[in-house]
């Protein structure tokens, strides 16, 4: 469907804005962290909307309950952000940001707002940057602490029939941690998103 939803020229240019995004994440938490955080390469994708828990449960391969925070953004292009930890990743990261000891659900809470904040505004600032669109975020929001994979994102409650997902993961260097960036897109900022990659083609 991907090929369908865009031209040779704009995937590759959306490709290359996800890199330099994503990689802009990568380097912010890793200057805090003092660590080195390898990423993969970002996949792309146009689905529908009940094709979303099959294509997250491919991408993430996560076989253990996880902790997830979701933050909405706006501008030209609207969508959503989901960070995704995997059960050690809340206690490697705290440890990696100098929290010896997290105890309960709060504390682990309020380390995956801290950690999902680099990350998506690191991430999103990069990318809406390069497209020469504003952005604005809603407030951070905790999808569940400890909850299986596939109850993260359930099609039932989205308002949309189809989006661009957008995933990238990272890991820290000589630790257990592993996290997913997600992005959807909805439907109808697809193709507020093309005449982005138009322009930023045309201005190159």
């Amino acid at each position: 469907m991907l090929d369908r939803a865009f031209t040779e020229e704009q995937r590759d240019a959306l490709q290359e804005v996800a890199n330099v995004g994503m990689g802009h994440a990568g380097a912010r938490l890793a200057q805090l962290l003092s660590s080195f955080v390898s990423l993969s390469v970002p996949r792309i994708r146009v689905i529908e909307r009940d094709e979303l828990p099959a294509a997250l449960d491919e991408m993430l391969a996560f076989t253990d309950n996880v902790t997830a925070v979701r933050q909405g953004f706006k501008s030209d292009i609207n969508g959503e952000a989901v960070v995704i930890f995997d059960g050690d990743g809340i206690r490697e990261i705290a440890a990696a940001f100098g929290v010896d000891d997290v105890e309960g659900e709060h504390d682990e809470t309020e380390v995956a707002y801290e950690a999902a904040n680099i990350l998506i505004g690191a991430c999103l600032a990069s990318v809406f940057e390069q497209l020469n669109c504003t952005l604005t975020y809603s407030a951070p929001r905790l999808i569940g602490h400890n909850i299986p994979l596939e109850i993260v994102v359930q099609p039932d409650t989205l308002q949309w029939s189809a989006a661009l997902l957008l995933e990238v993961n990272f890991a820290l260097e000589n630790r257990s941690f592993r996290a997913h960036l997600v992005t959807l897109t909805a439907d109808e900022s697809i193709d507020r998103l093309r005449l982005a990659l138009d322009e930023l083609l045309a201005s190159i």
